[in-house]
């Protein structure tokens, strides 16, 4: 039996990195899924309201892979409290001819923060202005710091602000991705100011109270909303996906249930009948994206399965490269 390779989160972290591959692997993997042959089921997930915290559980296989991935992902919410991070977890990638366990991926959610924010990038790629310049993010978590910098990378972003519940986090973190980024970022005191004359507005919050009204929201913005993935989540008011040109949810089976499409069909603003294209489906070219520099556009992303087996095969390839991990029963 072939060994298995236990892969630290410091050798995932010296692999993998939040660039222009990570953002073209999550782009293929958008792709691949709107062909309709992934198999993909529904996400699994447990709430823990004890802890304020919740743990998902997902997958994906991709016919003709060599590999799939199962990720289990924690996040619990009120860590920061006492000194720890949100979110944590791992990656199992399994033999998809012989579902033998090839590595075990011990990235503590390093990986899911990456192509989390990777497809925060797609999506700002293709549904925003080329031209989009001021980003807004809404949240000063470790993601809000992430999107930040994915929009960087597909967008000649100059400036940003960043809103967030603590003022002094928000500076924080404006204060971080001004050094890193070598932008101006600023902290402001209200979401309005934030969002007024931004070109791309990111939320990344685990808010269950609409923080976007649709009136916040002007002619040739795009909004990518990737906070609410549990039914008890909103990040943005029923009312913008009526006032948006172009809805994109990254899997309409998901957004329905966990994303802002849910709470938009149960306000009554859209109709659980709509059609909409999927961001797959945007990326292929089977649909077309923004049609007019005024549209509003907003992507819903609850995250895919996809993107932890696209990202854990990438990780798992690039270590081997560089020859890191460690091999046991080989």
């Amino acid at each position: 039996m072939p060994g298995i390779t236990i892969l630290t989160e410091q050798d995932l972290r010296s692999a993998v990195h939040l660039d222009s591959d990570a953002v073209n692997c999550i782009e293929d993997a958008f792709a691949v899924l709107s062909d309709g042959k992934v198999v993909m089921p529904p996400i699994m997930s447990m709430a823990i309201h004890q802890h304020n915290g919740e743990v998902d559980v997902k997958t994906a296989y991709v016919p003709g892979a060599d590999s799939f991935a199962i990720k289990m992902s924690p996040g619990f919410f009120d860590n920061p409290k006492i000194g720890l991070p949100t979110t944590s977890g791992l990656m199992i990638l399994f033999s998809s001819k012989t579902g033998q366990l090839q590595a075990v991926l011990l990235d503590n959610g390093y990986l899911t923060d990456v192509r989390t924010a990777a497809a925060g990038a797609v999506a700002a790629k293709h549904l925003s202005r080329p031209e989009s310049a001021i980003a807004a993010i809404v949240g000063a978590g470790m993601q809000a710091r992430l999107q930040l910098k994915a929009l960087t990378l597909v967008r000649p972003i100059t400036a940003a602000r960043i809103w967030a519940r603590d003022p002094d986090k928000a500076q924080q973190a404006a204060d971080a991705c001004a050094a890193e980024l070598g932008i101006p970022v600023t902290a402001t005191t209200t979401v309005a100011g934030a969002v007024d004359g931004a070109d791309i507005i990111v939320t990344t919050t685990p808010s269950s109270e609409p923080l976007i009204m649709a009136e916040m929201l002007a002619p040739g913005q795009h909004v990518t909303a990737m906070g609410s993935d549990q039914e008890t989540k909103c990040e943005l008011h029923p009312a913008c996906l009526a006032k948006a040109a172009l809805y994109v949810p990254d899997k309409r089976s998901q957004t329905e249930k966990l994303g802002e499409l849910r709470a938009a069909i149960a306000a009554g603003t859209v109709s659980s009948e709509a059609d909409f294209p999927e961001l797959g489906d945007i990326v292929s070219g089977k649909h077309p994206g923004r049609q007019s520099g005024d549209d509003i556009t907003i992507a819903d992303l609850t995250g895919t399965g996809l993107q932890d087996t696209a990202i854990a095969t990438m990780a798992f390839q690039s270590c081997a490269k560089l020859g890191a991990g460690t091999v046991f029963g080989d």
